[in-house]
C-alpha cells in the first residue's frame, strides 16, 4: 500500500491499515513529525517493523525534503 499523505499525515488510515491486509507500506512524507507519529502507530498498534527509511531532495534549493520509509507486516 502506498500512503502520500498530506503534512497533517496519515493517522486515522494507518490505525486502520491491519484490515486491509497490506504486507507492505510505503509512506511517503512531507513532514517528519508526522511520518513519526504515524511510523510509531504502524509498529506499536499495527505490527508492521520498519525495514528501511531515507530523503529525497525533491525540491533543490529549498529546505523541503521527502521522507520515505517502507514498513512490512513480518510473517
Amino acid at each position: 500500500m502506498l500512503l502520500d499523505p498530506p503534512r497533517t499525515g496519515a493517522l486515522e488510515m494507518v490505525r486502520h491499515l491491519p484490515a486491509f491486509g497490506a504486507g507492505r507500506v510505503v509512506y511517503v512524507s512531507c513532514n517528519p513529525a508526522t511520518l513519526a507519529r504515524d511510523a510509531g502507530v504502524l509498529v506499536r498498534e499495527g505490527g508492521y517493523r520498519l525495514v528501511s527509511a531515507g530523503i529525497m531532495d525533491m525540491f533543490p534549493h529549498t529546505t523541503h525534503v521527502e521522507s520515505i520509509a517502507l514498513f512490512e507486516k513480518p510473517w
